[in-house]
């Protein structure tokens, strides 16, 4: 099992998460974090840290839209292991639906 960062992520970035995980398997895009599940231990202490709940068990029905998300943009994104403020806009798109679609940036973030 792994966790994975869901859409919700897109637009808010919070990086809370990112501090606490014991393997730093978190990746930076330009507008959201996906987390590697094959570096994921499963420990879910990532999973309260993050103040929109995106982040969630694959063995939530939701999750299975964003394992493959996960996986790509991990092997693609620069590492993140320091927490960052969360994109200007956040508050703003917190509660946004439908954000992969019309929001999601394939763009790398800066990482640490």
């Amino acid at each position: 099992m792994t966790f994975v960062v869901t859409d919700v992520c897109i637009k808010c970035k919070y990086t809370d998460c990112v501090e606490v995980c014991p393997v730093d398997c978190f990746y930076e895009g330009e507008n959201m974090l996906v987390i590697h599940p094959d570096e994921c231990i499963d420990c879910g202490v990532c999973e309260p840290e993050c103040p929109v709940e995106a982040i969630i068990p694959d063995t939530d029905k939701r999750a299975e839209a964003f394992l493959e998300l996960n996986r790509e943009y991990a092997t693609k994104w620069p590492v993140i292991t320091k927490a960052k403020p969360p994109l200007p806009e956040a508050q703003k798109f917190k509660d946004k639906k439908n954000k992969l679609n019309e929001d999601f940036s394939p763009l790398p973030g800066s990482g640490d």
